[in-house]
């Protein structure tokens, strides 16, 4: 819920216009009881690009928001996480928006709940206690924490029960809300490199080409690079090469959407040969064309190429 609002002023103390809340600024404040997956909508929230900022002091709501707005880039989509174990944190939700909405901002309160039987099992799961129990039950707690946190519900945009919601679909929720089609695409990174020089650590898949004839012993080939159609042409021209890339190529479309599901915005398929010269960076180059014919956001990259 993007929610996008004509652009307006805001004025500092002596009446100046200093900047402008435009349709571009994102401002998102998170609050919810504890346990009912306020971390969670945090992390989603980052995943679609918002600047996060956690467990901050109600009173400095709308410093933070000022700060981000002059920022500008990336903190110009903002999410403000409140907690009550801040000492800072007082009730007066409705008092800091409306502070908020005078100096132009348009906040989207977040507030996130689920069911007492729930909480009280949650925390039991992980053996804490709650931050307002005291020497009291886990059950009076939570019954402090809705006390305290009745108004902001009543002011809150959007509600999320979480009672019913595991962590992969809240964060579905969230970004469903918060995030444009685009935030929430896997993006393939084909990167190509040399066995001798050791595999990529943060490779999710790992391809070896090395089945295909070696370009470098074709002395016309060995001083040239699989990006340049020479090579390419000649490793493409192989049995099997052509097949190769379709089949990986068709794997990770068959894959993408499960990973989507699950969280994951971020796929490297290493693509290897010995020297990470000709052989695999040809073949990322067009594993990586072909993955962008099915709609999926892919580069090449090629991190030992010029190691030679």
């Amino acid at each position: 819920m993007s929610v996008r609002q004509p652009s307006e002023q805001i004025t500092d103390e002596a009446g100046q216009q200093p900047e402008t809340v435009g349709a571009d600024n994102v401002l998102v404040v998170v609050t919810g009881l504890s346990g009912g997956g306020r971390s969670t909508v945090a992390r989603a929230l980052e995943n679609v690009g918002f600047y996060v900022v956690d467990n901050l002091p109600q009173a400095l709501l709308l410093d933070m928001a000022e700060l981000a707005l002059k920022a500008g880039g990336a903190a110009r989509h903002t999410a403000m996480v409140l907690d009550v174990r801040s000492r800072a944190f007082s009730t007066d939700l409705a008092g800091a928006i409306r502070a908020l909405k005078e100096r132009g901002f348009h906040p989207r309160v977040v507030f996130v709940d689920a069911d007492d039987e729930v909480l009280i099992r949650r925390f039991e799961s992980v053996r804490r206690s709650h931050p307002l129990q005291g020497d009291g039950r886990l059950a009076d707690g939570i019954a402090a924490e809705r006390e305290l946190l009745a108004e902001a519900r009543e002011q809150a945009d959007v509600i999320i029960d979480t009672t019913h919601l595991n962590v992969n679909q809240l964060r579905r929720r969230v970004e469903e809300l918060f995030g444009g089609e685009d935030a929430r695409r896997l993006r393939v990174t084909v990167l190509s490199f040399g066995f001798k020089y050791g595999l990529p650590p943060d490779a999710d898949f790992v391809l070896d080409a090395r089945f295909l004839p070696n370009p470098y012993w074709v002395p016309e080939l060995r001083e040239h690079t699989g990006r340049e159609e020479a090579v390419s042409g000649y490793v493409l021209g192989q049995d099997g090469a052509v097949e190769f890339v379709e089949n990986y190529a068709s794997l990770i479309n068959a894959t993408a959407s499960g990973f989507e599901r699950e969280g994951k915005r971020y796929l490297t398929v290493a693509v290897g040969c010995t020297g990470g010269k000709h052989r695999s960076v040809a073949i990322a180059e067009e594993l990586a064309g072909k993955l962008r014919q099915s709609r999926l956001a892919a580069n090449a990259q090629h991190r030992d190429l010029g190691r030679e």
